[in-house]
């Protein structure tokens, strides 16, 4: 490649030399495109690993007691599936009746839904289902103080 001295003093290639080197105004995307590889293969690698279940204890709970209202309604479900809604025995298809008694027709007042450890979760999702089906959505669950 042969170079000369410019007008203003510095080098200049000559025109026509077929060893000049030809400009590209492309970007190259090759690494941009390995880099997106491996992270594809990071995530395909890593979100099975965050799907893992593990089992818990339920009943235990380490966060704060939330302030206890005046008169809460508590729904019971006892190791034998019998419900109680207060202190009262009621039959799981008289559920809703019982709560409508007790809130005074109020669907929107929370209701404190306790169950024992025995109980299965199926169990416990059957009566939680009673409970929207007869329009009471908030529905809090009552677990023991974990902290010691």
């Amino acid at each position: 490649m042969a170079a000369k001295l410019g007008a203003r003093g510095g080098l200049a290639l000559r025109r026509g030399d077929p060893d000049d080197l030809d400009v590209t105004h492309e970007i190259n995307v090759t690494p941009f495109i390995d880099v997106m590889l491996v992270l594809l293969i990071i995530f395909m690698v890593a979100a099975p690993l965050a799907t893992v279940d593990i089992g818990v204890d339920l009943p235990a709970t380490a966060a704060e007691p939330a302030p206890r209202p005046d008169k809460p309604v508590f729904v019971t479900v006892k190791p034998d599936l019998s419900i109680a809604v207060g202190e009262d025995i009621v039959a799981p298809d008289a559920l809703g009746s019982s709560l409508d008694a007790a809130t005074k027709g109020r669907k929107d007042e929370r209701i404190y839904l306790r169950a024992d450890k025995a109980v299965s979760y199926g169990d416990l999702m059957q009566v939680m289902n009673t409970l929207r089906n007869a329009g009471y959505l908030k529905v809090a669950l009552v677990g023991l103080d974990g902290r010691s």
